[in-house]
């Protein structure tokens, strides 16, 4: 079993940033990959960012040049680091593990609670 904690969600301007953090714990979290997924009220949970074990990085269109996917196997964390914000960027954002990077929900084995992010125009 893998234990997973966002924090840092929050309100911001449009422009803005915000960085979300997700703590692990149980299973060793070094050989998960991480993803970030958003959904807003009446829609699918939307891909946004992966990382694998080893680093490699993957986008959703909408978020590439703004947003940083990052980890820390020492600390059993993962970070996504969001930027030049955008009002549609608004969503409750979860983190995710799975045995490999996908952008597929159905994927992932593990999921956080989720974290508010709005962002205001």
């Amino acid at each position: 079993q893998v234990q997973l904690v966002e924090s840092g969600g929050g309100l911001a301007q449009a422009g803005g940033s915000l960085r979300l953090s997700c703590a692990a714990s149980g299973r060793t979290f070094s050989w998960y990959a991480m993803g970030w997924f958003r959904q807003t009220p009446g829609k699918e949970r939307e891909f946004v960012a992966v990382i694998s074990w080893n680093g490699g990085t993957y986008y959703a269109d909408s978020v590439k040049g703004r947003f940083t996917i990052s980890r820390d196997n020492t600390k059993n964390t993962e970070y996504l680091q969001m930027n030049s914000l955008k009002p549609e960027d608004t969503a409750v954002y979860y983190c995710a593990a799975a045995r490999t990077p996908s952008r597929e929900s159905h994927n992932y084995d593990y999921w956080g609670q989720g974290t508010q992010v709005t962002v205001s125009s």
